[in-house]
């Protein structure tokens, strides 16, 4: 999966790599079946960023493409993570989000992605010490699926909703702002097959628009998406957390992790045949690659879509957070909106930005 080192270089200006020549032995020179990687950095700080240790991240759902893991998976496949002397070892989640913040908060892992700010505010209340650094999309992903007979949200009381491991807050607040009451609703976990639906298992289905509508779609099943921003619902989705304290001991680290993972999404935007094929080759169990594709192409658009000009991908918008807050608060998930600074932080991000634009070191 590495790129040839002559591709590597060039992501260094002349003068950069003359200045980092000396580092090309020790960046991954001692195993002689791996290419020699241009640092990117100053020894200094590529020092600094090899005292922290190996950097595991948990994927939120196996090597799915989905934003927020597929650029990781890309960064270490194309080497930006070594150029940047990181030592970041991927480890597959199986969609237990919250137990992936659990091993953030306990320094077992140091990054994951969750699928939306208002998971940031749920870890904080199981005391799950965790930091969104990033928030990619700005607009729900979460979503409702029906039979095409279901023409008004009321209709599901007194049916069955399926979802993976809990209601998402969109799709909760999406219901109850259709007047449907939820107690009269049975919630079962449906796992991730969405031909629960069509097979009349569950009369709705939670997932996600980039997902499951597609393999319903492959299917030839029909079914409606309900849309909870049609509902005058905010959300987002995309959102990759760590340790706040870790991050603040490890400044440079969490900078350049993120530097890293923006640098694959740039290149994945063109690439993406290349950039699920990265992933494809991490799964032991089959891939459909062609699935794969659809789903980083929803998301990588909706993230377009929902980041305004002028600002960089990932900001974060904290009156967005709190509007999303409020659903959780509306739905009693929350007694309170907590103070919503202490778990948002986005400096590390801000760092590796002009503006809008990402800074690659030697790039200009």
């Amino acid at each position: 999966m590495p790129v040839p080192s002559q591709q590597r270089f060039r992501l260094l200006g002349p003068a950069a790599v003359l200045a980092t020549a000396a580092l090309l032995a020790t960046a991954c020179g001692e195993d002689a079946d791996t290419p020699e990687v241009a640092v990117a950095i100053d020894q200094e700080r590529c020092d600094t960023n090899r005292d922290t240790g190996p950097i595991t991240f948990v994927t939120g759902y196996h090597y799915q493409a989905s934003v927020t893991q597929m650029e990781v998976i890309a960064a270490d496949a194309l080497g930006y993570f070594d150029a940047l002397c990181l030592d970041v070892e991927i480890q597959p989640g199986n969609g237990d989000l919250m137990g992936n913040a659990q091993l953030v908060s306990a320094g077992t892992a140091r990054f994951t992605a969750m699928s939306n700010e208002a998971e940031v505010l749920q870890a904080d209340t199981r005391d799950h010490e965790v930091i969104g650094v990033a928030t990619y999309g700005h607009v729900p992903i979460s979503t409702l699926l029906t039979g095409t007979g279901v023409d008004d949200l009321t209709a599901l009381e007194g049916r069955t909703l399926g979802h993976q491991s809990m209601l998402p807050a969109p799709v909760e607040a999406m219901l109850v702002e259709a007047g449907v009451d939820l107690d009269t609703i049975e919630q079962v976990e449906a796992g991730y097959d969405p031909s629960v639906l069509p097979r009349d298992q569950v009369q709705a289905l939670t997932g996600f628009r980039s997902n499951e509508p597609h393999r319903l779609d492959a299917l030839g099943e029909e079914y409606t998406q309900w849309m909870p921003e049609d509902f005058g619902v905010v959300g987002s989705f995309g959102v990759m957390v760590t340790d706040p304290v870790w991050a603040q001991e490890n400044p440079t680290a969490t900078e350049d992790f993120l530097r890293a993972v923006g640098h694959a999404f740039d290149h994945c935007q063109d690439a993406a045949g290349e950039c699920v094929g990265y992933a494809a080759e991490l799964d032991r169990a089959g891939y459909d690659t062609e699935h794969n594709l659809k789903v980083w192409d929803t998301e990588r658009e909706l993230v377009a879509s929902s980041t305004p000009d002028g600002e960089p991908r990932g900001f974060v918008d904290l009156e967005l957070t709190e509007r999303e807050a409020q659903t959780l608060l509306a739905n009693g998930e929350l007694d309170e909106v907590p103070d919503l600074e202490p778990l948002f932080d986005t400096r590390y991000l801000e760092a590796v930005h002009d503006g809008s634009e990402l800074v690659w070191p030697g790039s200009n």
